[in-house]
């Protein structure tokens, strides 16, 4: 080596800039491992917000419907179902208030749809009990509702 070529190589140029093929597949590799690790964690997460925001869905539901019920003095019907919620006083040709269902978020609702009647004092006629299982993937949360207007999620 001569005097003018003294710790030169292709690795010591202060001007090289960029990335060699090999690390830019490491760092590639990494992220699909990282990835790989997270995403079923992800997943998880996401399908357990979405049954959750169905639920509460249901309880919102549910409360607007006894509500309405009170405060127009009629008796209000309140539907659920996989594709939408909705409420519409009984004998009336238009609903009030529609929403989409669980199905939208990708959530299944377990059974056929079911009719809420509310009297004008806000209790269900003809219904006693009502539970409304909802899942997707792995998670899951039932919405209860009693006779006397009492909403619950449980687990």
């Amino acid at each position: 080596m001569g005097a003018g070529t003294r710790g030169r190589g292709p690795y010591s140029d202060p001007m090289r800039r960029g990335a060699t093929l090999i690390e830019l597949l490491l760092v590639l590799v990494i992220i699909g491992i990282l990835t790989a690790i997270a995403e079923p964690r992800l997943r998880g997460f996401n399908d357990s917000l979405a049954v959750d925001r169905a639920a509460l869905e249901i309880v919102s539901a549910h409360r607007r419907a006894r509500i309405s019920a009170i405060l127009q003095s009629r008796i209000v019907e309140l539907t659920i179902s996989a594709a939408e919620l909705s409420i519409r006083p009984r004998g009336a040709a238009a609903d009030v208030w529609r929403t989409p269902g669980p199905a939208a978020e990708g959530v299944t609702l377990a059974g056929p749809s079911h009719v809420i009647a509310f009297s004008p004092v806000g209790i269900s006629i003809g219904l006693s009990n009502a539970s409304f299982p909802l899942s997707r993937g792995a998670a899951s949360r039932t919405v209860v509702v009693s006779r006397l207007g009492r909403v619950r999620i449980v687990p």
